[in-house]
């Protein structure tokens, strides 16, 4: 079995890890933790998504969250990735200074209605159109949301999510994201379609964010691993979850992810320790259960 001898991991909780959570965390202790993650060694960051806050009220305050860690990105390496949803959130992020951005579109009809308000064809002509006006001062990254499994039992397609992808792909996007957004899928099911996207765009172009509903994430990781692709979304501690998709919990744990990168000997550029000092800040700050494997390992009581 050949894998990659590198992999790139791309923290995502201050924004999927944050965006579910009920009590609003303080400004200073968001930007305390993306500082702290700054340091870690990530080449990319997702420090906010730029929505109504009527919609998530824990993004009210991206922009000044974003204005406020964004010298320390770039000290420290670090591309920003911001999620945006419209035009609106796109000008934000240009005023901000935002290295990139997502877009996310459910490959679900039913999820993306709920999710947006828009059928996923709407949706893409919307995405279309921002390419247009925008796609020469910013990058855009295309996210296919639900690409592993509906919540509200609509079938998905292969042929459907390569067709999603070649559109993104036309319209000048250098990745797609491939998001299994409640955790439906399994190791057999993420190689099927990974190994028909890989075949036809090949393993570079795409992100995997991949979420651990039922324990399988790592499982999940490591089959499209097989197959070549190298880059993974995950959040420190495993916050996370979609506020519009029933049943989704946290994504893969960072912390996870690494010590099993770690034990295979596969590099990820990441300092677990100074990761910890962050998952510490988040624990004093944030009001969520940490629910990783290695966090746990860190507060165990010695054998007796």
């Amino acid at each position: 079995m050949k894998l990659p001898e590198k992999v790139e991991v791309i923290e995502v909780c201050p924004r999927d890890g944050f965006q579910n959570i009920h009590d609003l965390i303080p400004f200073d202790a968001k930007v305390r933790i993306i500082k702290k993650l700054a340091e870690a060694g990530f080449k990319r960051i997702e420090a906010v998504s730029f929505v109504s806050p009527k919609a998530i009220p824990q993004m009210a305050d991206a922009k000044d969250v974003m204005l406020a860690v964004k010298e320390t990105l770039k000290e420290h390496g670090v591309s920003s990735v911001a999620l945006v949803p419209n035009a609106r959130g796109v000008e934000t992020a240009l005023e901000c200074g935002v290295d990139e951005l997502t877009y996310v579109i459910s490959v679900s009809e039913k999820h993306n209605l709920a999710n947006v308000r828009r059928t996923p064809a709407e949706s893409l002509e919307q995405f279309k159109a921002l390419i247009g006006e925008y796609g020469d001062k910013m990058r855009f990254r295309l996210a296919l949301a639900t690409a592993l499994g509906c919540p509200f039992g609509e079938e998905i397609r292969t042929e459907r999510v390569a067709e999603m992808a070649r559109f993104g792909l036309e319209l000048g996007c250098q990745e797609i994201m491939i998001a299994d957004t409640v955790g439906m899928s399994n190791p057999a099911r993420t190689h099927a379609l990974m190994s028909a996207l890989v075949k036809e765009f090949g393993a570079d172009t795409f992100v995997m964010h991949l979420h651990d509903t039922r324990g399988l994430a790592l499982a999940n990781t490591l089959a499209c691993m097989e197959l070549g692709v190298h880059k993974f979304e995950s959040a420190a501690g495993g916050l996370g979850g979609c506020p519009f998709a029933p049943g989704a919990a946290g994504n893969v744990a960072t912390e996870d992810v690494l010590n099993m990168m770690s034990e295979m000997g596969i590099e990820t550029g990441i300092d677990n320790d100074i990761l910890h000092e962050a998952i510490e800040l988040i624990e004093a700050d944030v009001h969520a259960p940490i629910v990783s494997h290695m966090a746990h390992l860190y507060h165990k009581a010695p054998c007796r």
